[in-house]
């Protein structure tokens, strides 16, 4: 059985470089150019419109939850304000952190600055973490965002859903970042030009959250760390789920996005918190293809892929079993059927990468 070394500094990155697994060329749908220019064509009007209405959304929500504290009778819209601030804000800080969403560069940024602050993440450095994530999705030891490591550890799995692993690793990492620099396992993506911008993003997220304490304390309340801060962790559960559903219980190591990633078919109100992230076969092949052209492409090549996951919850039951099967065997993963129309897998850098371990090992 092969043991991994998911630190970004470990002998399976080294490996991973050494077998030509980093930095690879991956396997892609064949797409005719002008299908593909058009399904890349970026526009404002999607993205302005559902910001818009997330936005507003959230301040109507915090705001009845203001006016009906402290009454039992203000959760409801609480616990619908903490999904859009601590769910929906993964997905916004994602797209526009691609620079897909709009199509005018500045919305983009200032959206990516705003939900990269409410999913409690270092823009600076996100942007850089998620760049590797793309180049060596699932590759042990050279992708910082693997987000269910072998062997899976239930427990650390369900603390996600109300965000404790996220918010334990950001606080301590934003004060270091704040008052000592960058981190040495960041150096490792972010380039040194980005160093002084994640010391001073540290530093604004710091005395935002440090004058919401200081405000909670004087009020004698909890209000405003409900309105800044806990949705965090009380409105996690959304992201979480759907996050764990892109790559779990799925192939590490390979070249072959339908081998490690997942599409499943979602209800509307989880598309639009999501933005069309369940597609996300499609998002890794095509990374540049804005979210409201990701059902168009996956139209166009779904003749490539494997069958999509029909819910959340069928999702759910494909990927439990094989996480318990990999706390017996680290090697184990889902391997799912493609179309007579689809090309075969490609495995190659996979048996590769499990020879040169096992070589190691010996």
């Amino acid at each position: 059985m092969t043991k991994r070394d998911y630190s970004l500094l470990g002998p399976d990155g080294a490996r991973a470089v050494a077998t030509g697994l980093a930095a690879a060329e991956w396997y892609h749908t064949e797409v005719p150019r002008k299908e593909m220019k058009a399904l890349m064509q970026r526009s404002d009007a999607p993205a302005i419109r559902d910001t818009l209405l997330l936005y507003g959304l959230m301040i109507a929500f915090a705001g009845i939850g203001i006016y009906l504290w402290p009454s039992w009778y203000s959760a409801p819209f609480w616990l619908a304000y903490g999904v859009l601030y601590g769910s929906a804000s993964d997905s916004r800080w994602h797209e526009c952190g691609h620079g897909t969403a709009f199509k005018t560069p500045w919305m983009n940024n200032v959206v990516f600055e705003i939900a990269s602050f409410m999913i409690m993440r270092n823009s600076a450095t996100w942007r850089w973490s998620h760049a590797r994530h793309h180049t060596d999705t699932y590759i042990v030891g050279r992708d910082p965002e693997i987000a269910i490591m072998r062997p899976v550890v239930f427990a650390k799995v369900i603390a996600g859903f109300f965000g404790l692993p996220d918010v334990a690793a950001f606080l301590p990492r934003m004060l270091y970042n704040a008052f000592v620099g960058v981190h040495p396992t960041e150096k490792t993506f972010v380039p040194e030009s980005e160093w002084p911008k994640v010391v001073r993003v540290a530093r604004i997220s710091t005395a935002i959250y440090g004058a919401t304490i200081a405000l909670a304390l004087g009020m004698g309340s909890i209000l405003p760390l409900m309105v800044i801060g806990l949705p965090r962790l009380y409105g996690a559960w959304h992201h979480v789920m759907t996050g764990l559903l892109q790559h779990g219980g799925l192939a590490d190591n390979v070249i072959d996005h339908r081998l490690n990633s997942r599409t499943v078919y979602m209800n509307p109100v989880s598309r639009f918190i999501y933005w069309n992230m369940n597609y996300h076969v499609e998002h890794h092949m095509f990374p540049m293809v804005p979210y409201h052209a990701l059902p168009r492409l996956h139209a166009a090549i779904k003749h490539d892929l494997p069958a999509p996951n029909t819910s959340i919850a069928q999702a759910f039951g494909e990927m439990w079993p094989a996480l318990r099967r990999q706390l017996a065997s680290e090697d184990y993963f889902l391997k799912r059927s493609l179309p007579a129309t689809a090309k075969p897998y490609r495995e190659d850098f996979h048996l590769a990468a499990l020879g040169a371990a096992a070589t190691a090992a010996e």
